[in-house]
């Protein structure tokens, strides 16, 4: 994305588009700025640049602009404003800098809509958090050098400019729109919540380009110090900027502006090439949230990955602990904002975790014309032993026989695609490993071909290309994948191509990761949320995100499997979705691997009847 943000910048930019056009009136033959054609015939429409109505996917608007010849990017964000739906991403309502660039526009009366909001306060968070490591201060450190160089090149033949920008400066720039100018230079805003911005002007100490810099790199060696720590460390925003201001007399108000002013740096010093100063702007990025945040936020500082603690792999992470901050602004700026999706339980959790009291709370059932679903809890093997992913049984070779044998049965019972869900990657290529030498993947592929999950996003898409393809030729293939990874969040499963979902253990996050333990204990103290039932909740809502993967129609069915004892405590079966506990009965829970073979063969006997499917589109209404 920033390779394409700086390619665009350097077609599009004001000061880009100004010597060109001199360049054309000097007559040049061969001018040195090149042009966005499709951005200029975008300008030169200027409001009437509009699209007809209709509705537009992403495909539909490069079409469209190819054909008028008018950038669809820039036409897209313009028709924000005109629209009657807009569908998009979350971050570019809660993200601070995507938001105050292209949705700052919308009306108050706009209805704000959160599908698939299950996760959304993972994606508050991440927001507002930024994580430092060594090679982004050195590549920092390059990038002040760099700018240094352009200031001393600048003082010489162009003076005025850097003139002109200290008395902006004086006078503050929010309030005179110098960093809204539109138009292709547009760059990220700031990192923080709007009304957290400070409205008046820039602080005297980094007012001139060579003040602000020399600032930046005392800024980035004091970061560069604390990363060669050999302890972990974890402090406040507060306990941070007093070391700050005693080791090397940096202030908290300073660290505000740090990136609007070189924001206006960059503009001033005219840099079209933006993805090269990313690290610095990354830095101004994290000086900014830790000198405007004091509640909410934690400083982490890891010397290593706990993994491999003799590779020193230093890295710095200001936290953001707080849902709510980020969401705040959406609530106070719009009068009309749902929260929705098939695996919001326990819905009452969420209002407290985003602190907002909701109007309406409702949870509503799925109308099916028939049980087209049937969960199942897998507790024990057909040799009686129990399963679960517990760390004091993970290991136990019985346990990872019996999860294999499921894996076996089910397969040789179940046509087309199944898909199998792992609590981590490391468990995944723990359990293939075994089972391999086992022979438990030979056994597997005597019915049915086997793609996994990698971390590499190239290799999964081709698994997941050649699993469809398998499924569509009817010989059947199995998918191994993990909760809370690219597939189980982004990926259906439907019609033939999930016909069943084993869900291996309860997907609980790294519960010795620091940065959780911080924000349990943020909403223990703040929200009066216990650990444990955080974490439960956070584990079982991946686990329904994982097994509903299956059911994307009413026409559509499938087998959902909890392979592990746990989900026989009604602490974790009651936090799953309604939709899925009213088709869990009693004769469905507690099951060896036999019994759920037998019952996975009746179930899927049963939907293999004839099955009017003009039924599957009517309503089924109470009352």
């Amino acid at each position: 994305r920033e390779s394409v943000d700086a390619r665009c910048r350097r077609l599009t930019a004001s000061w880009v588009r100004d010597k060109h056009l001199e360049a054309v009136a000097a007559e040049e033959e061969t001018p040195e700025t090149e042009l966005c054609q499709f951005f200029e015939d975008y300008e030169k429409e200027g409001p009437d640049a509009v699209l007809p109505p209709g509705v537009y996917t992403l495909a539909d608007l490069r079409a469209f602009g190819r054909k008028k010849g008018w950038c669809p990017y820039f036409l897209a964000r313009h028709m924000i404003t005109y629209a009657n739906v807009v569908v998009y991403n979350y971050q570019y309502l809660l993200d601070p800098k995507v938001s105050g660039l292209v949705s700052r526009e919308l009306e108050k009366e706009c209805v704000v809509v959160f599908d698939e909001a299950h996760n959304i306060d993972n994606v508050c968070i991440e927001a507002l958090s930024v994580n430092l490591r060594q090679q982004t201060l050195d590549a920092a450190g390059r990038n002040i050098t760099s700018l240094s160089g352009k200031i001393e090149r600048a003082k010489q033949t162009d003076a005025r400019r850097l003139r002109e920008e200290y008395e902006r400066l004086v006078n503050g720039l929010a309030q005179q729109g110098i960093l809204n100018r539109g138009g292709g230079e547009d760059a990220l805003q700031n990192p923080v919540i709007p009304d957290d911005i400070l409205r008046e002007a820039v602080p005297g100490n980094i007012r001139r380009a060579e003040h602000f810099v020399a600032f930046l790199r005392r800024f980035v060696d004091y970061l560069k110090g604390r990363l060669r720590a050999t302890q972990v460390e974890q402090e406040t925003p507060v306990a941070f900027l007093a070391h700050l201001q005693h080791a090397a007399a940096i202030d908290g108000k300073t660290l505000k502006f740090c990136y609007d002013r070189l924001t206006s740096l960059l503009k001033t010093l005219e840099i079209v090439d933006t993805e090269e100063y990313n690290a610095v702007c990354l830095v101004a990025d994290f000086g900014t949230l830790v000198g405007t945040y004091q509640a909410g936020f934690a400083l982490i500082l890891e010397p290593h990955d706990e993994r491999y603690p003799n590779i020193p792999d230093p890295v710095l992470q200001l936290c953001c602990l707080d849902a709510s901050l980020a969401i705040r602004p959406v609530f106070e700026r719009f009068q009309s904002v749902f929260i929705t999706s098939g695996t919001l339980s326990p819905i009452e959790l969420y209002p407290r975790l985003l602190s907002f009291n909701p109007v309406c709370v409702a949870s509503l059932p799925m109308t099916l014309t028939r049980d087209c679903l049937c969960p199942i809890v897998i507790t024990r093997g057909a040799d009686q032993q129990g399963v679960s992913t517990k760390f004091d049984m993970r290991d136990d070779p019985g346990v990872i026989q019996n999860y294999g044998r499921i894996l076996i049965d089910l397969a040789a019972s179940i046509p087309d695609g199944m898909v199998a869900f792992f609590v981590s990657y490391s468990y995944m290529e723990q359990i293939v490993s075994k089972w391999h030498e086992t022979g438990v993947l030979q056994q597997v592929m005597q019915h049915k071909l086997v793609f996994i999950e990698t971390q590499d996003v190239v290799e999964t898409s081709l698994a997941l290309d050649n699993y469809r393809r398998a499924c569509n030729c009817g010989r059947g293939a199995v998918f191994l994948s993990v909760a809370r990874g690219k597939v189980a969040e982004g990926i259906d499963f439907d019609r033939h191509y999930g016909r069943a979902v084993i869900m291996y253990g309860v997907p609980y996050q790294y519960t010795l990761s620091r940065v959780l333990r911080a924000r349990l204990e943020y909403l223990r103290e703040t929200f009066q949320i216990k650990e444990a039932d955080f974490l439960a909740f956070d584990a079982v809502r991946q686990a329904a995100q994982c097994v509903g993967r299956v059911i994307r129609s009413k026409a559509d069915y499938g087998l959902m499997v909890f392979a592990d004892k746990r989900y026989n405590s009604h602490d974790k079966r009651g936090k799953l979705p309604g939709w899925i506990t009213t088709h869990l009965k009693e004769q469905q829970l507690n099951l060896s691997t036999d019994m759920a073979v037998q019952i996975a063969r009746t179930f899927m006997r049963s939907m293999a009847q004839p099955y009017d499917r003009g039924e599957a589109g009517k309503q089924l209404l109470d009352q």
